[in-house]
């Protein structure tokens, strides 16, 4: 266990970080596979209008830190892509 203060503020702040750090990532995984189920499925509809949603999402978590620009630009495009091609 660490033996000064500011380390042992620091492993709060890890263990706080981690945890939203997991949200997120598991929240981004949920919302790309929503699409690719619906684009798989053939489904034009719920494909545009889940597509909406992670766009959305993606682009929020940007604002708030979580991805990097180019990385959600890059999710974005390849998720439209495929909402196009049914």
């Amino acid at each position: 266990m660490a033996n000064h203060k500011s380390s042992i503020k620091r492993i709060r702040q890890t263990i706080v970080r981690s945890e939203r750090n997991r949200f997120y990532r598991t929240r981004l995984k949920n919302i790309v596979k929503n699409v690719n189920s619906a684009v798989e499925a053939g489904n034009k509809e719920e494909a545009t209008t889940a597509f909406k949603v992670a766009n959305q999402q993606i682009h929020k978590f940007v604002s708030k830190g979580i991805l990097k620009k180019e990385t959600a630009a890059r999710k974005v495009s390849r998720l439209h892509r495929a909402v196009n091609a049914i």
